[in-house]
């Protein structure tokens, strides 16, 4: 039977129980079925941040295929995805075909390359695309950054197909995979899991990865009203986040979704 409105656990309760839970899960044995452990195993910024841009893009349907398919990309870049990214020629390009990832295939991954390639040569690197040229001691919405992102992104010549592989919460998409890559690249690196890289963008601008396990378990505690998985539900669930911790709202992502996966709601749910 679905849940009255009094029958919500309170706020501070809700904190309590993802506080805690942030606690037990936020560690490195998190990453074992997580596909921020590819990423993780490069030591090197930019082969971090390129691998992974393309294995958050790539990070839809089982976990267990993600994961494989994203150390399938690494070894098809020769476990070198920037130096492989900057300068494959044709040649090199063709060892990219046959992969497939549901709907992602060999020439979006073509197309992926000579996008951050573009990124690279032309705005700087991947943190400096999501950023305005003119800097300002503010920052635009993070909608905005995704936005401006996804415009350099697809400078380039490149099919229509592109488009649905880069999400556009400008246009109402929950964006996901977009949030996720942030989540990863600049959430500190202090427990393990996420990786810290960049620091123009701060972690207080962040916003929740929205997945069926973290709406679910938002949805069931009393922190989400919406019932589309859109981006008004991101917007809704990040200002209940920064109400819990305004400086790094996205961390309590790994607490709903642990949550989520295990089952293991508020007791009385």
């Amino acid at each position: 039977m679905p849940r009255t409105r009094n029958t919500f656990p309170s706020p501070g309760e809700v904190r309590s129980l993802l506080d805690n839970a942030y606690e037990r899960l936020a560690t490195p044995d998190f990453i074992a079925n997580d596909p921020v452990q590819v990423p993780r195993s490069f030591s090197t910024r930019e082969d971090a941040e390129t691998i992974g841009f393309i294995t958050a893009t790539i990070a839809w349907g089982q976990r267990k295929t993600i994961i494989s398919n994203a150390w399938k990309l690494a070894d098809l870049m020769d476990q070198a995805p920037f130096d492989f990214m900057m300068n494959a020629g044709e040649q090199d390009l063709q060892r990219l075909d046959g992969f497939v990832h549901r709907t992602f295939n060999a020439m979006d991954l073509r197309q992926f390359v000579f996008g951050l390639r573009h990124l690279y040569n032309t705005h700087g690197g991947l943190e400096t695309a999501f950023l305005p040229a003119e800097k300002s001691t503010l920052l635009p919405p993070v909608v905005d950054m995704i936005s401006l992102f996804r415009e350099r992104f697809f400078e380039p010549a490149h099919e229509p197909r592109m488009h649905k592989h880069v999400a556009s919460p400008a246009r109402g998409s929950n964006a996901k995979r977009i949030n996720m890559y942030l989540r990863w690249m600049v959430r500190p690196n202090d427990r393990g899991i996420d990786l810290g890289l960049w620091k123009r963008i701060p972690a207080s601008a962040l916003h929740v990865p929205l997945d069926v396990h973290t709406g679910r378990v938002a949805r069931e505690l009393g922190m989400l009203r919406r019932q589309q998985d859109d981006w008004k539900s991101v917007q809704e669930l990040t200002e209940v986040l920064r109400g819990f911790d305004a400086t790094d709202p996205v961390k309590y992502d790994i607490a709903l979704f642990g949550l989520g996966v295990e089952s293991k709601l508020y007791p009385t749910l």
